[in-house]
């Protein structure tokens, strides 16, 4: 089986510290892949740009999507993944401090798969993220060959 990694869409760099913190504090130490802004996340995903040779059977086993990002916001991002083939079931958790109601309902509306408010304690936030990693890393189950027929 290939390595379950981490795709953190994530331009806040205390924000990627915090998360990548909190996972190994949590022995969560599987690979995180950490993109900046929502355009580096789509050519991540989509093998263009700078990930032109990026081998694309090797998908990331979940992605922690923030909403407000540069270029390309969250929810374009999650809108972008669930109507290509190559990604439409990639497990995607929003990770984010927006409490505007209108970013759950609209994330729910697009297929995000879990949607988690940033805690600002620390605490709080290492608990999260390590929930987070062993239910989408360790104990969901994903379609067979990635929903391919």
């Amino acid at each position: 089986m290939a390595n379950k990694t981490i795709l953190l869409v994530e331009d806040n760099p205390d924000d990627v510290d915090l998360t990548i913190h909190a996972l190994k504090k949590n022995n969560i130490k599987n690979e995180v892949t950490v993109v900046s802004d929502g355009a580096e996340a789509l050519d991540f995903l989509f093998g263009t740009g700078k990930y032109s040779n990026r081998d694309l059977t090797v998908m990331p086993t979940v992605i922690l999507l923030d909403l407000k990002l540069p270029k390309v916001d969250g929810l374009e991002v999650l809108r972008q993944i669930r109507i290509n083939e190559l990604t439409k079931y990639l497990p995607v958790v929003i990770l984010t401090s927006s409490k505007q109601e209108q970013d759950i309902i609209n994330g729910y509306s697009l297929g995000v798969n879990s949607y988690v408010r940033k805690p600002v304690d620390f605490i709080q936030f290492a608990e999260a993220v390590s929930h987070l990693g062993l239910y989408w890393l360790l104990l969901n189950e994903l379609p067979p060959n990635n929903g391919e027929h």
